[in-house]
Parts: structure tokens; C-alpha cells; sequence
């Protein structure tokens, strides 16, 4: 019954937005496109960390084929020990504690995007066998590359891929070293949605 009512909810709304924008447009493939605003106002989260007890919001601003985008992350119980390269995830757990981050994008082609970034990390170590943390505080930069699948007008998934690069920082767990990987590859995928545009 919920799958039949939202069934016909989006025929309905992908309706109304045919009559609004005329015949060339369609609920897939709006005219004009997104890529092509001028000017644009976003707010998305990389959903996933809800259901690791975290959270994640983001805010970004577009003009033209730029982007800059601020966000903030709590990892709750996520491990992100194995994105490591180089990691040490039989012995210990690494949890994203409460970090805020800045993007800058570029719109390379239509939706795809190309953008760097700065996350300044604090993630909580946890040492397995003794279940012990400690904090290590690291300024992470790197790279990634995404693309907006829009559903309408408004709504937009955008899966992605992120490269991750930071300084060594290590810690003593009773005489056992942690050290935390140099690089990470992680797949990312946040939904978003478009609060504004101008054409």
C-alpha cells in the first residue's frame, strides 16, 4: 500500500512539473538542465552515517561550474579503519568523532564533479583486545570525484568516490604503536537536495 501511494505521488508530481515546464521538459530531464544554472543553493547529507548512530550535513553554494560546500560529520560506530591503504584494522578500530570540512568543486561534465577538499578530523583510536581509545586530531585533504543523479526539480543523489591524504600521526596503546594510515579510498554517497536555483 506505501509502495502504491508513493507510486502515484511522484506520477502525480513528475505530472505537475511537465505542465509547469512545458513539453520539452519531463521529471527526468528538466529544460534547461541543472548543470546549466547560473547560481544554485544546496543542502545534502551522506545518509549512511544515520544508521551508524552518526550524522552529516552539508551546505553548498554554486556559481557557474563552481562549488563550495561546508559540512560537519560524526562518524558514530562506522569504522573507518579498513578505508585505510596502509591500516591496522585486525587490532584496532578508528570512529569519526565530530569534524567539520570545506569542499571547493568544479562541474567538469554536466553533473560530474571534480573537487578537493580539507576535513579537519578528530577520530577516536580503539584498541580491540583492551577496547581503549584515544583521540588523534588530523587535517586530512584529498580529492574526489561525484556525480548529481536529479529525481525532478529538486531531489538529487550524488554517489562518489574520495582519496584521502594525512601527516603520520601515531599513538602507544600499552606498548602497542597504532599508527594511522597516510591515505584512505572510500565510496561516498549523499542526498541532497536543491533549495534554489537561478538560470
Amino acid at each position: 500500500m506505501k509502495c502504491y501511494l508513493l507510486l502515484t505521488i511522484a506520477f502525480f508530481y513528475g505530472m505537475v512539473l511537465h505542465a509547469q515546464y512545458g513539453v520539452k521538459s519531463s521529471f527526468w530531464h528538466p529544460d534547461p538542465p541543472h548543470y546549466k544554472a547560473k547560481q544554485a543553493i544546496e543542502a545534502e547529507s551522506l545518509f549512511p552515517m544515520f544508521f551508524t548512530g552518526g550524522y552529516h550535513a552539508a551546505a553548498g553554494f554554486r556559481y557557474d561550474k563552481f562549488r563550495v560546500r561546508v559540512s560537519i560529520i560524526n562518524g558514530g560506530h562506522y569504522n573507518a579503519e579498513p578505508a585505510g591503504l596502509k591500516n591496522q584494522k585486525d587490532d584496532f578500530k578508528r570512529f569519526y568523532k565530530t569534524s567539520p570540512g570545506i569542499f571547493l568543486g568544479y562541474n567538469i561534465w554536466k553533473n560530474l564533479e571534480l573537487y578537493t577538499f580539507l576535513e579537519m578530523h578528530t577520530f577516536a583510536i580503539e584498541q580491540k583486545s583492551t577496547g581503549i581509545r584515544q583521540d588523534i586530531r588530523s587535517n586530512d585533504f584529498g580529492g574526489g570525484i561525484s556525480y548529481q543523479f536529479f529525481f525532478g526539480k529538486y531531489i538529487y543523489l550524488q554517489p562518489g568516490l574520495h582519496f584521502y591524504l594525512r601527516g603520520d600521526k601515531t599513538r602507544d596503546f600499552n606498548g602497542v604503536k597504532y599508527t594511522i594510515p597516510n591515505a584512505d579510498v572510500a565510496p561516498v554517497i549523499r542526498i541532497g537536495f536543491r533549495l534554489w536555483e537561478k538560470q
